[in-house]
């Protein structure tokens, strides 16, 4: 093993510590890491808003630019939550958000609206709730199957002309509608889910955005915490925890998979990282247009993330990772068969 180990998580402040990466050719820079805000008002147990906070401004003081966010978190609240940052710091933030998913009472989601008037509706409701005048990054957030995209994206590209967004981005694309949607105005940014644990975008999405020239920021890059070696029993994790309705996470699925975590610590151990650093380490290691955003509440949690923007893997260790963890090798679909329909799967 080559690779240059972290001996501790980054511990000092000061705003210019992270690595810099440009979104595809958008021209886009933002923090190597960004940090997903989703868990901390939905998804993965009970928030804590002082909590969430501290880590927001620890975030920024590390350098951390990128914060993900999007309408549908919380009905709202995560935005809310983020306003109370950027009231103060605006200006040290690249901020994403979300439109068109459609949130039921309590915050689950409820349906798809990639309509003009709700993509517009959305944003003038998403620029209250941030407090702010425009958003950086505006995401499709799932591809509404009733709705062209040329249709959706051309409402977004009209809030680009009007300045209250300054760039698009799409979530969870597949390649013809990713073509489609580059026809109709620039896309920075796709967002989709891609880790050690789910490597499809390997063969279909990140070599079109490649082509396109599209940033690619990895959601739950390290599979939903799973590859930090920290989740070791299903039946702990609360019960409105998101996770227990995922197959990956349940029964023979969840034990299979344990066992590929395992072998992944042992590549940490050897490396003198944590599991979950040598999992962000890997995606950076693919490419200098990844971005990956994981998420977390917890300031300790976030440097340990942070810190892996300085664990560089030889080819050897990236090798060995994948041999681990080559495509298929993880059990179970990463979503239940109602999550798996709102995946675009447009050919």
């Amino acid at each position: 093993m080559t690779a240059t180990a972290i001996e501790a998580p980054i511990a000092h402040a000061g705003g210019d510590h992270v690595k810099q990466r440009q979104l595809g050719a958008s021209g886009l820079t933002v923090s190597a890491i960004g940090l997903g805000c989703m868990g901390m008002s939905q998804g993965y147990g009970p928030g804590d808003d002082d909590e969430s906070i501290g880590t927001l401004h620890r975030a920024l003081d590390l350098g951390v630019t990128f914060l993900d966010t999007a309408a549908a978190y919380g009905v709202g609240a995560n935005e809310r939550l983020l306003a109370r940052v950027l009231r103060e710091r605006r200006a040290e933030v690249v901020l994403a958000t979300k439109c068109g998913i459609v949130a039921a009472t309590g915050g689950l989601p409820s349906g798809l609206d990639g309509s003009p008037a709700h993509i517009a509706e959305s944003c003038e409701a998403s620029l209250k709730r941030l407090g702010v005048d425009a958003i950086d990054l505006f995401y499709l957030h799932r591809v509404d199957p009733k709705t062209p995209i040329e249709d959706s994206v051309g409402a977004m590209a009209r809030l680009v002309a009007a300045g209250k967004v300054r760039y698009l981005g799409l979530s969870e694309a597949a390649p013809a509608t990713i073509r489609r949607a580059s026809s109709i105005h620039a896309i920075a940014a796709l967002q989709s889910e891609y880790s050690l644990w789910f490597r499809e975008p390997e063969s279909s999405v990140l070599p079109v955005c490649r082509e396109l020239g599209i940033g690619f920021v990895p959601f739950s890059p390290l599979g939903r915490g799973f590859l930090s070696g920290r989740v070791t029993d299903a039946g702990q994790l609360w019960a409105n925890d998101l996770r227990r309705h995922l197959p990956r996470f349940q029964g023979e699925n969840f034990e299979r998979n344990l066992a590929l975590v395992h072998r992944l610590e042992q590549v940490a151990g050897r490396l003198g990282a944590a599991a979950s650093q040598v999992a962000l380490a890997w995606l950076l290691a693919k490419g200098p247009d990844i971005v990956p955003i994981p998420g977390t509440k917890r300031v300790t949690y976030l440097e340990s993330n942070v810190s892996a923007v300085n664990l560089e893997l030889s080819p050897v260790d990236v090798a060995e990772l994948e041999a681990v963890f080559p495509p298929g090798a993880v059990s179970g679909e990463r979503y239940n068969a109602d999550l798996m329909l709102w995946v675009d799967r447009t050919r």
